[in-house]
């Protein structure tokens, strides 16, 4: 028998209280969001893990799949101040992947919006949720989405394709899959190959069918064109993409390995920079980053917020439960939230039912 939801949103009053104490201010977020700052956010990607209904007066609504969002539009409509958050209640996520999970739960967050030093701000949260979450043994492991995408952006290849590489950073399969076709590795479907090499694909297309106007489609053929005219990403370049991505260490073995991929990748510098610095303030605040797992892919199957420093807890004697914890750095998402306003941001969340769980 699972946690009964009694005990859940006790455990969810008991974190936030925590939260509270460590300086956080309490606030509350509407259980019905907009759906259409998700679909700006998420693309169509985010139905499938959503609950969507449609709203007489406001249009298209979504089950509030998550906090972070709604915490974000709240603190950017009253200004850019720093503040810290905490939170407590329900998210409705879809488990089409694992059914056997509740598709309803609590979450508890904590949410730092300031402008100080980030590495030491990331440090700061880092190291609350570790002594929150100290006596039930679980497995801390870090990531950095902004390794990553420092490597994509170096790339020797057009903008446009680092820009379609950026946006699927957080959609593995996706990104591989670009990556492949970009570097040779898999071919340009014949039939597409056939279309393009017409000199008018449309002449002999019949009658337009479908949402797609004739210049849509048009526009859509002459991009393939200029992207089938690219040259191919060099093969070392991939390599090194895939190093970054295979590393998996301890921080400090890490930021060894990383510097050393970086010789042929400098535009990683910067990134391991921000890397560095982290590292220190963890030592500060008693963290051994010796100890302490990195994983350089980490963070790219949450949701599609997390720019920079990623962390989770995992429990490693059960592994079919989800991490009982997650957070990151979002600076980006303020900046698209915040109507031509921003502020730096780290939080993170803790599932008290998984704790629940892991406690049994």
């Amino acid at each position: 028998m699972g946690v009964s939801f009694a005990a859940e949103k006790a455990e969810a009053e008991r974190l936030r209280a925590v939260f509270a104490e460590a300086g956080a201010q309490p606030l509350d977020c509407a259980i019905m969001q907009s759906a259409e700052t998700l679909l700006d956010l998420y693309g169509e990607d985010i139905r499938a893990r959503a609950y969507v209904t449609h709203d007489p007066s406001r249009g298209e609504m979504m089950l509030r799949p998550d906090f972070t969002v709604p915490v974000v539009e709240m603190h950017m409509s009253h200004g850019a101040d720093p503040a810290r958050y905490t939170y407590a209640g329900e998210v409705f996520r879809r488990q089409e992947e694992h059914p056997e999970r509740p598709s309803e739960y609590y979450q508890v967050g904590y949410e730092v919006f300031d402008r100080g030093d980030q590495a030491h701000l990331d440090a700061e949260v880092f190291a609350l949720f570790a002594e929150v979450l100290k006596p039930y043994n679980l497995r801390p492991v870090t990531g950095d989405i902004g390794i990553l995408t420092a490597a994509v952006a170096g790339l020797q290849t057009s903008q446009k394709r680092r820009d379609a590489l950026l946006r699927h950073i957080w959609r593995p399969r996706r990104f591989r899959a670009l990556l492949d076709r970009y570097s040779g590795k898999t071919p340009v479907p014949a039939t597409r190959a056939a279309m393009l090499a017409q000199a008018d694909p449309m002449a002999k297309a019949g009658p337009v069918i479908g949402v797609r106007s004739e210049r849509e489609i048009a526009a859509r053929i002459s991009a393939l064109r200029a992207d089938a005219d690219e040259p191919a990403l060099p093969r070392g370049q991939v390599e090194l993409i895939d190093a970054v991505l295979a590393v998996r260490e301890t921080c400090s073995f890490a930021l060894e390995h990383l510097h050393d991929i970086a010789v042929d990748m400098p535009a990683l510098l910067p990134a391991l920079e921000s890397f560095e610095r982290r590292c220190e303030a963890l030592t500060a605040r008693g963290i051994d980053v010796s100890e302490l797992d990195f994983e350089a892919s980490y963070g790219r199957s949450s949701m599609e917020y997390y720019d920079g420093f990623a962390f989770g807890f995992l429990c490693e004697s059960r592994p079919d439960l989800p991490p009982v914890a997650t957070g990151g750095r979002y600076d980006a998402l303020t900046r698209r939230l915040g109507g031509g306003q921003e502020i730096p941001a780290v939080g993170g969340v803790i599932r008290p039912g998984i704790l629940l769980e892991v406690a049994r």
